[in-house]
């Protein structure tokens, strides 16, 4: 994993779906995973939502932080943009960290999610296809 978060140092763009929030992220990202929590599936409205984790201060909003919908207390949340609804990322750890949903993402990032979480409550009519590591609920890299 190491060899995916030094990759670069270069920093990507994301947005929504109307373009009316733009965000910059570098591209440090130190985990990344799919995610098949109902939370997750219903706020994509997808069998699973990868995303991609790296440290709060590492993301900045570049265009459209009028435009923003906040789902969630203050210190863990949702940031959807409030006209087309995307997710764009959430605000986790304590507000320390934030997991970018990978499909906002405009640049093509270096890392690639290493395992699915949740999966003890994954949509049953989706079958995960991959080799990657499943975990019944949430695991942590120590």
């Amino acid at each position: 994993m190491t060899s995916q978060k030094n990759a670069s140092n270069r920093a990507l763009t994301g947005k929504c779906l109307c373009g009316a929030v733009h965000y910059a992220v570098a591209d440090e990202f130190i985990y990344a995973a799919n995610c098949h929590c109902s939370n997750c599936r219903r706020t994509t409205g997808s069998a699973f939502k990868p995303f991609a984790g790296i440290e709060r201060e590492k993301l900045s909003l570049t265009k459209g932080e009028d435009n923003l919908l906040i789902f969630g207390d203050g210190t863990n949340h949702d940031v959807h943009c409030k006209s087309c609804g995307s997710l764009l990322y959430s605000v986790v750890r304590d507000g320390v960290f934030v997991h970018v949903a990978m499909g906002t993402l405009v640049d093509e990032p270096a890392i690639r999610p290493t395992q699915h979480i949740f999966v003890g409550s994954k949509a049953q009519w989706f079958t995960i296809t991959d080799d990657l590591p499943q975990y019944e609920e949430h695991v942590t890299d120590s």
